[in-house]
């Protein structure tokens, strides 16, 4: 049977309305979930729930297809360490408990380009970089690596395909206005290899990571096409990693957070770019 209707957890953040909105126009039924979401018995297309709450969670879950898990503590260093990991590993097994006990198809969550080695404090042992880079250097980006283990495990025991989206930065459009501001410094950017990623772009891939003919458990890297500097990214390199060997002919402004193996078995293909807006 196909994917029709969709819980996606996260809804109200910088990436969930547009992967709620994208999904939508592609004719997907989405109910939207959030813990901010406001108490409104009279929009039944969101609902209020803590994903640390296992019971919450499969209420939320109930009658879905496949879930887009996009909620979590965004980045390092909000609150402390321990929360952190807290929060994001316990919210993920928790969905991805109760989506295998409801036979969900399908589970799409968010991992994060942190799991790379971020900030490239330490230097890359190579660029660009691929999936099998895996240095993760905060509680943060750790939370994200054992959940990427703990989907392999839920794969294995019920027999559904997980897909891990490890998402460089999310820049919604009305943010391409800063990015001036990063071409007179380099290491301003240094700490992702001057990646970023549409948000619209985003929705695609979450859209094609529950489309995809998939079985088992994957993660992708999901990047825009190039980086956030008008230099070439061989000469960004060059100054600011030149220690590091590139391991293949870069293109002008070609990304040094490797898409390719989201473009081989997902199809994705970024549409955006802060060059064209």
């Amino acid at each position: 049977m196909s994917i029709h209707r969709v819980v996606v957890t996260g809804s109200e953040g910088k990436a969930g309305r547009f992967v709620v909105d994208h999904l939508q126009t592609q004719g997907y039924e989405v109910l939207r979930v959030d813990i901010a979401a406001p108490l409104n018995p009279a929009d039944h297309s969101l609902r209020r729930a803590d994903l640390t709450d296992l019971g919450q969670t499969m209420e939320v879950l109930q009658g879905a297809d496949a879930v887009v898990h996009l909620a979590a503590i965004p980045a390092p260093y909000m609150i402390t360490d321990a929360e952190t990991f807290r929060i994001n590993t316990l919210s993920t097994y928790n969905i991805f408990s109760a989506a295998a006990a409801m036979k969900l198809r399908r589970i799409v969550w968010a991992s994060s380009e942190t799991a790379l080695g971020l900030p490239f404090d330490r230097a890359p042992d190579y660029a660009p970089i691929d999936e099998q880079h895996t240095y993760p250097e905060s509680t943060y980006a750790l939370s994200k690596v054992v959940s990427e283990e703990m989907a392999r495990q839920f794969s294995r025991w019920h027999d559904i395909p997980i897909v891990g989206l490890r998402l460089s930065n999310i820049i919604p459009p009305d943010e391409y206005v800063h990015f001036p501001e990063y071409q007179k410094d380099p290491q301003l950017r240094k700490w992702n290899l001057w990646g970023y990623v549409d948000a619209r772009d985003v929705a695609q891939s979450c859209r094609r990571a529950l489309e995809a003919d998939l079985t088992g458990a994957h993660y992708y890297i999901i990047a825009a096409a190039d980086t956030v500097m008008e230099r070439p990214s061989a000469d960004l390199m060059k100054q600011l990693f030149p220690e590091v060997p590139i391991n293949k002919k870069l293109d002008t402004h070609e990304t040094l957070l490797s898409i390719d193996l989201a473009r081989a078995e997902l199809g994705y293909e970024p549409e955006y770019s802060w060059r064209t807006r």
